[in-house]
């Protein structure tokens, strides 16, 4: 097994994830709308918006991370508005899955991540996976 990550960003709360993709001329990689059924045929209680993704895998997730927010760092100004019309939170997820026999990567943000970050309230989620 070899060491991989996927960063992508995603927005989730109340609203229509078919205008966020309109107003950030964005296609989401996936999206689902508040009270839509999942495949155990419950329905969602959330709307969920997600793009940006980037699989590009690097010892230095930093660059993954700015692939991620890349096509985002013009849309702070729509963000923002977006969050400030909705009841939706923002994320960066970071999702590692390593391997004990290779390089560790490095998982620290660069600036241009951080001060995306703090400009649009975005919250950095890592979820690490470790395989032997």
């Amino acid at each position: 097994m070899k060491n991989t990550c996927k960063t992508s960003f995603y927005i989730v709360g109340t609203f229509d994830p078919d205008v966020v993709t309109e107003r950030l001329g964005i296609r989401p990689d996936r999206s689902w709308k508040k009270g839509d059924l999942r495949r155990d045929g419950t329905r969602f209680d959330f709307a969920h918006w997600e793009g940006c993704t980037c699989e590009d895998y690097d010892v230095y997730t930093e660059n993954q991370m700015d692939k991620t927010v890349s096509p985002l760092l013009d849309k702070i100004d729509v963000l923002n508005d977006i969050r400030n019309n909705n009841e939706v939170e923002f994320f960066l997820s970071v999702v590692p899955e390593l391997c004990v026999k290779e390089i560790t990567p490095c998982l620290a943000p660069s600036m241009t991540v951080i001060d995306f970050c703090h400009d649009t309230r975005t919250k950095i989620d890592v979820d690490l996976y470790l395989y032997k």
